[in-house]
C-alpha cells in the first residue's frame, strides 16, 4: 500500500503542477479566455490513461508457469527504468520546468495556437498517468490487489486536495524538499524492481542464478509476514536472495547515486 500510495501522490502532484502553471500564466498574462483548452487536454490525458489501465488489466498477465515469470521480470524492470528516467529528468530540469512551460504557452498564444495548449496539457497528464499505471502493475506483482488499489487512490485523493489548498493560497510544501525525498524512496523501490525483476528471469530460466541464497534471514523477518512485505514492497527486501539480485541492487544503487552527484554538480556549476 505504502509504495502505491507514494507513486500515485507523486505522480498526481507532477500532473497537478504542470496543470496549475499554465492556468497561473493563462491568468496573469490575461489569457484565461484560452484556460479550456488545457482542461481539455487534462480530461484527455485522463481517459487515455484510464484506456490503458482496461487493457493492462484485461489483456496483459493471467499468464501461467514460465511466461508469468518472464512477464512480471519484464514488466518489473520496465517499471525500474521509467522510474530512474523520471527521477532523473526531474533532478535536471526542475530548476527550468515553469520557465519552459510558460515560454511555450506563450510561443502558442502569440501564434494564435491555442490547441497547442491542449497538447502541453494533455502531454503532462497523459504521461505521468502511463507512468503510474506501469508503475501499479508491477507493484501488483509484489503485493496484494486490493491494498495497491486503496493506496494508489489515496495517494490521488491526497495530491489532488494538496494541489487545490496549494493554488489557493492555504498551504505550501518546499517543493524542492519534496521531490527529494519521495525520489530516495522511489529509488529504492527501483533497486527493488530490479532486484525481484531478475529474480523472476532467473525463474523462467532467461538469467543464470548462480549462487541461489547467500542468506536467509525469513526467519528472522519474513518477506511474506506484515512488516517484512512492507519492506519488500518500499526497498524490494528479500529474506533470502540470490547473489544475481545482491548485486543488481547495490550496483543500481551505486549508479544512480553517481547520476544524482553528476546532475548536482553540473547544477552548481551552471
Amino acid at each position: 500500500m505504502g509504495e502505491a500510495l507514494i507513486i500515485t501522490f507523486r505522480e498526481t502532484l507532477e500532473a497537478a503542477l504542470i496543470v496549475g502553471i499554465l492556468l497561473a500564466y493563462l491568468k496573469k498574462t490575461k489569457n484565461f479566455k484560452h484556460g479550456s483548452y488545457v482542461w481539455y487536454g487534462v480530461v484527455a490525458g485522463v481517459l487515455i490513461s484510464v484506456v490503458l489501465a482496461f487493457v493492462f488489466q484485461q489483456f496483459l498477465g493471467g499468464f501461467d508457469g514460465k511466461a508469468e515469470e518472464l512477464y512480471e521480470g519484464i514488466v518489473m524492470l520496465l517499471a525500474a527504468t521509467l522510474i530512474t528516467w523520471m527521477i532523473l529528468w526531474m533532478l535536471n530540469q526542475r530548476q527550468h520546468i515553469k520557465k519552459n512551460l510558460e515560454e511555450k504557452a506563450q510561443l502558442h498564444i502569440q501564434n494564435d495556437h491555442a490547441i497547442g495548449l491542449f497538447f502541453l496539457a494533455f502531454v503532462g497528464v497523459a504521461r505521468e498517468g502511463i507512468e503510474t499505471i506501469i508503475f501499479l502493475q508491477a507493484a501488483l506483482v509484489q503485493s496484494d490487489a486490493a491494498q495497491i488499489l486503496s493506496g494508489g487512490f489515496l495517494g490521488i485523493v491526497i495530491a489532488i486536495v494538496l494541489s487545490i489548498l496549494m493554488f489557493k493560497g492555504f498551504a505550501k510544501i518546499p517543493l524542492r524538499k519534496f521531490f527529494t525525498a519521495t525520489s530516495l524512496l522511489l529509488i529504492l523501490f527501483a533497486a527493488g524492481l530490479v532486484a525481484h525483476g531478475l529474480h523472476e528471469l532467473q525463474e523462467a530460466g532467461i538469467v543464470p542464478i548462480f549462487v541461489e541464497h547467500v542468506w536467509d534471514m525469513n526467519h528472522i523477518l519474513n518477506e511474506k509476514g506484515t512488516i517484512g512485505g512492507l519492506f519488500k514492497g518500499l526497498f524490494g527486501y528479500n529474506g533470502n536472495p540470490s547473489i544475481v539480485e545482491i548485486v543488481s541492487y547495490v550496483s543500481y544503487l551505486a549508479l544512480i547515486a553517481g547520476l544524482w552527484g553528476w546532475i548536482g554538480a553540473k547544477e552548481k556549476r551552471a
